[in-house]
């Protein structure tokens, strides 16, 4: 999926604090969720469409991704 990322507003967790390493998100029009490497804002991010991004944080949620 590709996305007009040029007016995007990005932010980061307020758990990140002052760190400079973190991933970035960005709503977008239409629902979309884009996400980006902080330390790296003008290379390449990843979209998502809003049932991924749903799927995804579902999975945070519940701890699917938890490492044991």
């Amino acid at each position: 999926m590709t996305a007009d990322l040029s007016g995007a507003t990005w932010f980061k967790s307020s758990h990140s604090a002052t760190q400079s390493d973190c991933v970035e998100v960005a709503f977008l029009d239409g629902g979309s969720v884009g996400v980006r490497d902080s330390k790296n804002p003008t290379g390449p991010a990843l979209v998502f469409t809003p049932g991924e991004w749903d799927a995804f944080t579902t999975g945070v949620i519940v701890r699917e991704f938890h490492r044991h």
